[in-house]
Order: structure tokens, then C-alpha cells, then sequence
């Protein structure tokens, strides 16, 4: 048997309008629900669950950080909608260099979520191009 990673909890203050804003951002399927959660599924199969968490709690989404790897055109598409929503977006995950990395010789780029969590979209894996950080 194989390991594969199957899926993973977002906390959101509104898991509906997170999991809608991550799908069109991503150009995914529209999400759907599923019991508490709003399921994004990425092309490969793996299930990103929206959970809204109410209260107190709701305030304190504790950051937390995705990564997606894309082929060159998708990230053209995906960056132009990052910058249509006039999102600000950094070369590094500490959000100190605003722009595009170029770690491997692909492209990256890190932007915020609807709460907070830090989504990352590059075109190489990381140490495939002898990168190192």
C-alpha cells in the first residue's frame, strides 16, 4: 500500500466564503459541503476542509501555511487573479520582500487567505534545481 496525504482541517471565520475564495483563486472546482466542512479538492486528489470555528475561537485563527505546485501557465493565471484581487503577495513566507522568488529556477509566491493562513504557489519543487535555502 501506498501513502498518500488525503486531506487537511482550515479553521475559517466563514468556511464557505474561504473555501469559495482559495477554488477561484486556484481555478478549482467550486467547493461543496460535506457535514461541517467546505471541501476544496486540488487536481491531484487531496481535500483542503473548511471548518468554521465561531466564538472566541473565530477571532483567533491561528496562521497556517499551503503549499501548491503548478505548471507555468497556471501560475500566470493564478498570479494575474492574485494581483485582480489586489492581494498583496511576497517572494518568502516571513512577508518581508514583496514580489516573486525564483528558488530553483521556477517561480513562487506567497499570499494570505480570507484568515490568515499563508497559501504558497511555485512552479519547481524545492531542491529540484539545487536551490538551497
Amino acid at each position: 500500500m501506498s501513502i498518500d496525504f488525503n486531506h487537511t482541517i482550515l479553521p475559517a471565520r466563514d468556511a464557505r466564503a474561504s473555501a469559495q475564495f482559495l477554488a477561484r483563486i486556484l481555478s478549482l472546482p467550486e467547493p461543496r459541503e460535506w457535514g461541517p466542512f467546505w471541501v476544496v479538492t486540488t487536481d491531484n486528489g487531496v481535500n483542503l476542509d473548511y471548518m468554521e470555528v465561531g466564538g472566541e475561537q473565530a477571532g483567533d485563527v491561528a496562521s497556517r501555511h499551503y503549499a501548491f505546485l503548478v505548471d507555468e501557465a497556471s501560475f500566470d493565471a493564478i498570479l494575474a487573479r492574485v494581483q485582480q484581487a489586489g492581494l498583496a503577495y511576497w517572494a518568502d513566507p516571513g512577508r518581508t520582500t514583496l514580489g516573486l522568488n525564483r528558488h530553483d529556477g521556477g517561480r513562487g509566491l506567497y499570499f494570505d487567505d480570507l484568515n490568515g493562513h499563508l497559501l504558497e504557489v511555485i512552479t519547481r519543487p524545492y531542491g529540484s534545481g539545487g536551490w538551497q535555502p
